[in-house]
């Protein structure tokens, strides 16, 4: 009885065993396939990347790109996103064609409109106009095959819809931006409940005007008696417009505290209406957004106390680079913030080389 037992003892030991040198075996010829299908998939990669290389190719030829500018070429709060744009399309070999709108919103969608005909890999696009005047012609372009990415403002329902298509997003986050702009202002001027400031700015577009909306809410979260007056088109195309209409405001509020906006252009003509209106520098506590040489200048001299960084070489080079990457590798859309900070006569000297190059902006 003990012998049979122990004989059957042995023989579900030995059983056991080949079933655990069974699974092993199976294991690793699972492992030696997926490795072997791994190392294929890599060497095929690496040898593609090493023709391209070997040919004198770069990785974007061939792709077509058109690229939102914003305002006019080299201008204020374009140059720096105009000049990494031009370096991504010099990096990947791509072809890139501007289109520059004077900030007009009917314009982006009628060049959005002029770069769908013309069926491109990608288009990169400024929100300005709002998700309702962009969807049905992203749609369109989504429907064609046409890779859509966004800078600056962003479109976070046609973000959503399309990401996994490459739609992303590289800018500030809008309304925290402003936020901190505004909180800024509150905080370094000392000011008293009650005590009047202006904001100047764009609310009523649907995205770009959250900029605004934060710099103007957080001035009234410190009590503080916030007028608003809404930059014109004119003024928007050209800011030089906007001095006479600042410093008439100036003339009418003679105890105004701060001028605030979130518009790049009117931020470095913001000195001059202080010249016009005979006020010294720090009798107005002037913030903004966007470095330029002229805005730095207004640092410099103790006009402009902040304005925003939001690093818009950036802006230019990753949209390209979103595109290019989508094309070839199917990379979904990136959400990249490119603001985190502010920019003031204690910290402006080290960026200033790099802004009168134009490249931070």
């Amino acid at each position: 009885m003990k012998k049979s037992k122990m004989k059957k003892s042995l023989l579900w030991i030995g059983v056991l065993a080949l079933s655990v040198l069974m699974v092993a075996a199976f294991s690793l010829a699972g492992c030696k396939t997926t490795a072997a299908a791994e190392t294929t998939a890599a060497a095929k990669a690496t040898a593609a990347a090493e023709t391209t290389a070997a040919a004198g190719k770069k990785i974007g030829e061939g792709i077509t790109i058109y690229a939102q500018m914003g305002g006019s070429s080299g201008g204020t709060a374009v140059l720096a996103r105009e000049l990494g744009a031009k370096q991504a399309e010099a990096d990947y070999g791509c072809k890139v064609n501007y289109q520059y709108s004077e900030w007009q919103p009917d314009k982006m969608i009628a060049q959005f409109k002029e770069a769908l005909a013309a069926k491109p890999d990608g288009i990169a696009i400024m929100g300005h106009p709002g998700v309702d005047a962009f969807a049905p012609f992203v749609d369109e372009a989504e429907n064609a095959g046409i890779i859509v990415t966004s800078e600056n403002t962003p479109l976070p329902a046609l973000e959503d819809k399309y990401y996994k298509n490459g739609f992303g997003y590289v800018g500030s986050d809008l309304y925290e931006g402003g936020y901190l702009v505004g909180k800024t202002i509150a905080e370094i001027g000392g000011f008293k409940k009650g005590d009047l400031v202006l904001e100047y700015g764009l609310e009523s577009q649907p995205e770009r005007g959250k900029s605004d909306k934060g710099a103007h809410q957080a001035m009234l979260d410190a009590g503080l008696n916030v007028k608003y007056i809404e930059i014109s088109p004119e003024v928007d195309a050209n800011v030089t417009l906007a001095v006479p209409v600042l410093t008439a405001f100036l003339t009418e509020n003679p105890d105004c505290k701060a001028i605030v906006t979130q518009h790049g252009g009117v931020t470095e003509v913001l000195p001059d209406v202080m010249k016009a209106a005979n006020k010294k520098p720090g009798e107005v506590l002037l913030g903004g957004i966007d470095l330029s040489p002229k805005t730095i200048q207004g640092i410099k001299d103790g006009y402009i106390a902040v304005t925003l960084d939001q690093q818009l070489y950036l802006q230019g080079y990753i949209p390209i680079q979103q595109i290019i990457f989508t094309k070839l590798y199917k990379l979904t859309g990136l959400h990249i913030i490119t603001s985190r900070g502010t920019v003031n006569s204690q910290n402006f000297k080290e960026l200033e080389p790099l802004i009168n190059q134009g490249i931070r902006g």
